[in-house]
């Protein structure tokens, strides 16, 4: 493509272009994760864009370059504003631009918020098969009944088959029910019960899924849950600190994951230190860590959520465009040279 060229992906593109590709999303994600792990990627931290009196909405930037296999880079710049539901909007929107790592030069511009849900239930989905020692897992606890965890659902069902039964439980019951026939709607053959307790719903499975608003951390006691449970905790500010320190957590990075008020970062102010991470998912994946503490453990998988996952994704919806000849090329985008405008 002409280095002035600028492509243009528009939601539906994306989601065509990824759609059915839950296998191979999952791969590039632990590519990215261990390239990342193995230091051939430049990652800032997230800068947070907030509102004065206004602790909801945010919008954030996530700049990411990714070597190894990968030669990417961009940004991702994505809102959530959780009052958008009552407007019947999404929660979240987004857009990733991609950028030459040669001349620097932008070269597309992704809807991301079809890539930003894909790339975080590829690392969940990544993270159950990784740290989940039940094979054969029937169910899943789901704590938030919104985007995020309708694709976990999605993904956990690739890398377990086995599950039968879908457990939700969220504050608003009729989001449940409408997450409840979404899932009937999408996944042939698998049951799904709305619970409305949240002790009895950790007391169903031994695999949850937590993807909420939260701000503030809530559960307070994981007692319900059956020894050598993996908890997917993916919304980072639902568990109290005092359940992070008693569990076995796994995170994506830890420099990142200890900071905004994440439940792992109030364990660490509690504590002063970052001993009760054990491990990072990709020294699991890459055989430098064991799956678990122990068989019985609490295992907690806590991700921030890192850029390079968006760069990597956002590759592959790129390539795929250019093969199928999708999305819309913006001939000039960029300017000519100064010195010729002149």
């Amino acid at each position: 493509m002409p280095d002035s060229t600028m492509m243009i992906l528009k939601g539906s593109e994306v989601e065509s272009l990824l759609s059915g590709r839950e296998s191979e999303i999952i791969e590039v994600v632990k590519a990215a994760y261990e390239t990342h792990a193995a230091g051939k990627s430049s990652l800032p931290h997230s800068t947070f864009l907030r509102f004065p009196d206004d602790p909801l909405d945010r919008i954030i930037a996530l700049p990411a370059y990714l070597g190894g296999d990968f030669g990417g880079a961009g940004i991702k710049w994505v809102s959530s504003f959780p009052g958008n539901l009552e407007k019947g909007f999404d929660r979240a929107s987004a857009v990733i631009i991609l950028n030459s790592v040669t001349t620097g030069r932008p070269y597309a511009i992704l809807e991301a918020s079809t890539i930003s849900a894909k790339r975080t239930a590829a690392s969940a989905a990544l993270a159950a098969r990784s740290l989940h020692t039940d094979r054969n897992a029937k169910s899943v606890a789901v704590i938030g009944c919104g985007l995020i965890n309708f694709e976990i659902q999605r993904f956990l069902l690739t890398v377990f088959p086995s599950i039968r039964t879908l457990y939700l439980y969220d504050l608003k019951e009729d989001r449940a029910v409408q997450f409840r026939q979404a899932c009937r709607r999408a996944f042939d053959q698998i049951a799904v019960e709305v619970v409305t307790d949240l002790k009895e719903l950790l007391g169903a499975s031994n695999l949850v899924s937590i993807a909420t608003t939260a701000i503030q951390p809530y559960i307070g006691d994981l007692s319900a849950l059956a020894s050598g449970s993996t908890v997917l905790h993916i919304s980072l500010r639902d568990l109290m600190p005092e359940v992070i320190l008693g569990s076995d957590n796994v995170v994506d990075d830890a420099d990142h994951v200890c900071r905004a008020q994440t439940s792992v970062h109030l364990a660490e102010l509690l504590t002063g230190t970052r001993e009760f991470i054990r491990c990072s998912l990709a020294d699991v994946t890459s055989g430098a860590a064991p799956a678990r503490r122990d068989a019985d453990s609490i295992t907690v998988f806590s991700p921030f959520g890192l850029g390079v996952l968006d760069i990597a994704v956002s590759n592959l919806a790129y390539a795929s465009a250019i093969k199928l000849n999708q999305g819309t090329l913006i001939k000039s985008f960029l300017p000519d040279p100064w010195t010729e405008r002149i």
